[in-house]
């Protein structure tokens, strides 16, 4: 089920706060903010559509909850990372190649494009919370995929950021835990979680949001998640290499043998 009322609802809800979190960046001259606010953006169009649904039935609360658990257990973790760190590099570069009147641009660079994309790859959520039908198997699965993925992010965070914290590491690669496995668990995860959201659509009838996760693992594998990581990581972090042929950059798979 789509409804236009309800997805102009969730997309002026997240432009309020993109242009908000625009206005403080300009104070903090930091557009990096914007990480924090990504996963938050989904659950501002998850409240839309449960406020615009005529009966909410049980998977709309189920999907609203896991829309939440996972929103914010991320903004806050990236929140905490980057706390004091001022603006990433990434997005020291994105400047760089807009300056003059970055200011400005960033508006709709930034806050604007990540916006329009998150309203976009909601659309899952809409078809879940909307629908009609009973829940089924693919509920089930959709929520086993979903745990998978939040273990696999949430637990990844966990490890680096233990890793992290001892100064023994400083300069080297974490390959236990779940980055024995892939590269990048976190992204991995994420890439479950929003397929898990489909297949709750999927099982209210919404086939056609298939769109969203195609997107999102897209960015996940070729934008914004790996390929842009890995683009300076290895400068950064000598034994990466050794780590980037032995181990598998997104799907989980057993360590190969190095050379």
């Amino acid at each position: 089920m789509f409804s236009l009322d309800a997805w102009l609802l969730g997309l002026a809800l997240i432009a309020a706060l993109g242009v908000l979190a625009w206005g403080v960046s300009l104070k903090l001259r930091d557009v990096s903010i914007v990480d924090s606010l990504w996963s938050l953006m989904f659950l501002l169009a998850a409240i839309a559509y449960f406020l615009s649904a005529a009966q909410p039935g049980p998977r709309a609360w189920l999907v609203l909850a896991l829309v939440g658990i996972w929103a914010v257990r991320l903004s806050a973790y990236i929140t905490w990372r980057n706390w004091g760190e001022g603006e990433d590099h990434r997005y020291q570069e994105i400047r760089r190649n807009n300056e003059p009147n970055f200011e400005v641009k960033s508006l709709y660079i930034v806050f604007g494009l990540q916006g329009l994309l998150a309203s976009v790859i909601s659309l899952p959520l809409m078809a879940a919370i909307m629908g009609q039908t009973a829940l089924g198997w693919l509920d089930v699965f959709g929520v086993t995929l979903w745990v998978a993925g939040f273990l696999f992010e949430a637990g990844g965070d966990y490890q680096l950021a233990k890793f992290r914290s001892d100064p023994a590491n400083a300069g080297r690669v974490l390959d236990t835990g779940f980055w024995r496995y892939t590269r990048h668990p976190n992204y991995f995860g994420d890439f479950c979680v929003w397929w898990g959201f489909f297949a709750m659509a999927l099982a209210a009838g919404g086939w056609w949001t298939v769109i969203s996760p195609l997107i999102m693992s897209f960015l996940l594998m070729k934008v914004s998640g790996v390929a842009m990581l890995e683009k300076t990581i290895r400068e950064r972090r000598p034994d990466y290499s050794d780590y980037l042929q032995s181990t598998n950059a997104f799907f989980p798979g057993p360590k190969k043998a190095s050379y």
